[in-house]
């Protein structure tokens, strides 16, 4: 029997890193920004290391804090992987669009054009929007959850069945009878929905693997069934291989409940690791990458261990009186591993470092750190895959592909290529060519 391998993704956010101060590190251009080039690098990179694919968030909104930390976002996430698909040739693109504020026509459209564009590698993580900041930015506001999920299952069969509008065989392009399509199987679909429809057709021809994957990133009753009737991998925001075990089989359930194989979804755990020659080192690099936060993180570490600390002791370990009287909040799933680290003698400023407060895992140390908790989540079974979001983009991509992933080849537990020229291929998705038959458009 082969055995199992993981699939490993990347955060592509802007051209600095996940870290607050990555825009400010040594060797990283402030510009890039706005350098498509410096993403490229990034992209190529991880191509290298035989990503499957690039994963792109999206925001609407800018953060609170402009004035010290740039967005963590691309500029815009089509235009920027369209550039990016340019130069690449095996990476997918899983790009972060909302059905809250997007038409469907919209989004079928720019999806299958980046899908054909790329051949084959495009994926669209769909997600509601939540933030009235963001409705704002549409004259609207944010509707009720049940609403927004509706929409959200509506939008999704529409552009689905306009990605199939244009029929597999349709497309002759017979220059020497003068026939260039089938007309007969480029249909519309014709689909009204309580909140949005559309007639169709979209007049695209299917790309190498078809359509794009459909991937989900939301949580909840309403993402779990968003998951199982549609995704083919989720994007998920975990800290405990025991929670992220949880959330893989709640997905996978989903699955089975909406007549699907669970084996077709595939469950992405997060994680940044902070990689260096020894501990020590890689958490003086995440202090300099984060030391503007430390401030604010120290009264929300005593929040999470139940204790009032003060700045002034950020470079002083907990006293014995306090390790005895913290208790981990049982609100905050990353708190037990603060406490872990806490009593191991760390000062607060390291205990930081550590990423207690980041909402992932943070491997601290050598590459084989990073390798062994790769390893022992995927044993485990707490997920199928791995994003990595590297702390600062200019070196740690580089840094994760020449050191870990040798590491996880070595191992048996990652490819040494790419299975094939597509997304859909390179995750081991099923085929699918319009809505899944499976699934009914009424009484979504």
């Amino acid at each position: 029997m082969t055995k199992p391998q993981m699939i490993l993704a990347m955060q592509l956010g802007n051209g600095y890193g996940s870290q607050p101060g990555a825009w400010r590190a040594p060797g990283v251009d402030p510009s890039n920004y706005t350098d498509i080039d410096a993403l490229v690098r990034y992209a190529r990179s991880a191509e290298r290391g035989k990503f499957a694919f690039l994963f792109v968030p999206d925001h609407l909104t800018p953060p609170d804090d402009l004035d010290h930390a740039p967005p963590m976002l691309t500029l815009e996430p089509m235009l920027t992987m369209a550039a990016i698909a340019r130069e690449t040739e095996r990476i997918g693109f899983v790009i972060t669009g909302s059905t809250t504020f997007n038409e469907p026509y919209n989004i079928a459209r720019q999806f299958k054009t980046l899908d054909v564009m790329s051949h084959g590698r495009a994926g669209w993580n769909a997600v509601t929007t939540s933030e009235p900041a963001s409705a704002a930015n549409f004259g609207a506001t944010i509707a009720p959850r049940p609403q927004r999920y509706q929409r959200a299952h509506e939008a999704i069969q529409i552009v689905q069945a306009l990605w199939g509008s244009w029929g597999a065989e349709a497309w002759i392009k017979d220059a020497e009878s003068g026939r260039f399509a089938d007309a007969a199987q480029v249909q519309p679909v014709n689909l009204q929905g309580e909140y949005v429809a559309s007639r169709g057709p979209l007049p695209i021809p299917p790309s190498e693997q078809g359509q794009p994957v459909v991937f989900s990133a939301g949580g909840g009753a309403n993402g779990l069934q968003i998951a199982g009737r549609y995704a083919s991998g989720v994007i998920g925001a975990t800290f405990t291989i025991e929670d992220a075990r949880a959330q893989r089989e709640a997905v996978r359930d989903a699955a089975r409940r909406a007549g699907r194989d669970p084996d077709e979804v595939k469950f992405f755990a997060g994680v940044m690791p902070a990689i260096a020659p020894t501990v020590r080192k890689a958490l003086d690099r995440r202090t300099a990458l984060g030391e503007h936060t430390f401030p604010d993180r120290v009264a929300y570490l005593g929040s999470m261990l139940g204790l009032p600390l003060d700045l002034d002791q950020i470079d002083q370990p907990l006293t014995a009186a306090q390790l005895d009287q913290a208790r981990p909040s049982p609100f905050d799933p990353r708190s037990p591993k603060a406490l872990e680290v806490a009593q191991a003698g760390w000062s607060i400023r390291d205990v930081l470092a550590h990423g207690v407060i980041d909402y992932h895992p943070t491997p601290v140390g050598p590459a084989s750190v990073t390798a062994d908790h790769l390893q022992e989540w995927f044993e485990a079974g707490a997920c199928d895959g791995f994003w990595i979001s590297p702390d600062v983009y200019e070196d740690g991509v580089d840094t994760f592909v020449d050191e870990v992933v040798p590491i996880l080849q070595e191992r048996g537990l990652y490819h040494l290529d790419y299975e094939g020229p597509t997304l859909r291929e390179n995750l081991g998705a099923h085929q699918q060519y319009g809505l899944d038959p499976r699934l009914a458009v009424e009484g979504s």
